[in-house]
């Protein structure tokens, strides 16, 4: 029997906060306008990119287990 994880159902309202989101999309958009991104700048965007699709998988499981149960 598979192993269940429980996933608080809050998790569907949760978002990136505005200021992180908007530093997210300051950071791509420099690149995409071919600036160059220091090495920091580089990892902060892969770091805010991780956690944002991490969270996208978190509210998605959420909103699942909401509709089943």
């Amino acid at each position: 029997m598979p192993e269940v994880i429980e996933v608080p159902v809050e998790l569907t309202k949760f978002h990136l906060p505005e200021a992180v989101q908007a530093r997210l999309h300051q950071l791509l958009a420099r690149q995409d306008e071919g600036q160059a991104l220091t090495q920091a700048e580089r990892q902060e965007a892969e770091g805010l990119v991780e956690l944002s699709e991490f969270l996208s998988l978190l509210r998605l499981r959420s909103t699942r287990v909401m509709q089943q149960g």
